[in-house]
């Protein structure tokens, strides 16, 4: 009953900028956290930027200084702002959000995947 919708993905040169986001629907309680996470081929999914609802930012090394998240508590929808892109940047980039639906406790949900692909 819980879906994460992806936006955003596309082709981009070098230097370049792409804007992600997600929104999760459904019967939520609480939203505790909203992020992304990007694969690779042949790779390990890793994380790229997580953010509470206290609006604490959680980035990778790798992308600190040139991608920005963000987040509207309201519809429950989580923004990656990606500026001064790399090829190697180029991945599958997954939407996470950890949230309630009952009184059972958190889990953890993932959406479909978004293809970001940087090159010239």
């Amino acid at each position: 009953q819980v879906q994460l919708v992806e936006s955003g993905g596309g082709l981009v040169q070098p230097g370049g900028s792409l804007r992600l986001s997600c929104a999760a629907s459904g019967r939520i309680f609480n939203n505790y956290a909203m992020g992304w996470y990007r694969q690779a081929p042949g790779k390990e999914r890793e994380l790229v930027a997580t953010i509470t609802i206290p609006g604490t930012a959680n980035y990778a090394e790798f992308v600190k200084g040139r991608f920005t998240i963000s987040r509207d508590n309201a519809k429950n929808t989580v923004i990656l702002a990606m500026n001064s892109l790399k090829p190697e940047d180029t991945a599958v980039y997954y939407c996470y959000a950890r949230l309630r639906i009952d009184f059972s406790g958190t889990n953890d949900y993932w959406g479909q995947g978004t293809q970001v692909t940087v090159s010239s």
